[in-house]
C-alpha cells in the first residue's frame, strides 16, 4: 500500500510487518539535514495525557502536538531502537525531523519514540524495529522493569 503525499523526496508505503505504514526517502539525505517538521494542532500537554491518540509529539510539560492531520508527513516515521533521525525542538516550539547519518535513497525513516511511548505501546507488544529484528540491543529494554 501507497499513500500519495507532496513532498517527491519521500514515499510513504508499507513498512516492516506489524508497523504499518513507513516514510522512506527517495533522495539520499545527508546527516545533520534538516528533513521536515512534525507539524499539527498545539494543545495542551494535559488534554494529551488523556487524548486516545498515538500522534502525539510532546513539546514540553505545558505543550504538545497532536500531529494526526494529513499534512503531517513526520506521522509515518516509524519507531527504531537505533534510528536515522532525531528531532530537536526549536525555541519556537517547532519540531524539526533531522538526520542523525547519511540516509540512503529508498531507506526508510526512523526516530526512537522515547521510553514512554514505547513502555506504553511498543513493549507490550514487543519490538518489531529494524535494528531489534537484525539482533542489536535496545537501549529500552536495558531499562526493563
Amino acid at each position: 500500500m501507497r499513500t500519495t503525499i507532496e513532498d517527491p523526496r519521500f514515499e510513504v508505503r508499507s513498512s516492516r510487518p506489524g508497523t504499518g505504514l513507513g516514510l522512506f526517502a527517495q533522495v539520499p539525505i545527508q546527516k545533520g539535514d534538516f528533513i521536515l517538521e512534525y507539524v499539527g494542532e498545539k494543545i495542551p500537554t494535559a488534554v494529551a495525557d488523556e487524548h486516545p491518540g498515538k500522534y502525539l509529539f510532546e513539546i514540553d510539560s505545558e505543550w504538545t502536538i497532536d500531529g494526526e492531520v494529513p499534512e503531517n508527513t513526520a506521522r509515518y516515521i516509524n519507531h527504531d531502537c537505533h534510528p536515522n533521525t532525531e528531532a530537536e525542538i526549536s525555541e519556537d516550539d517547532r519540531i524539526e525531523i533531522r538526520a542523525i547519518r547519511d540516509i540512503a535513497a529508498g531507506e526508510e525513516l526512523t526516530i526512537d519514540y522515547g521510553d514512554e511511548y514505547f513502555d506504553e505501546f511498543i513493549r507490550p507488544g514487543g519490538c518489531k524495529c529494524a535494528s531489534c529484528e537484525r539482533g542489536l540491543k535496545s537501549p529500552h529494554y536495558k531499562a526493563a522493569r
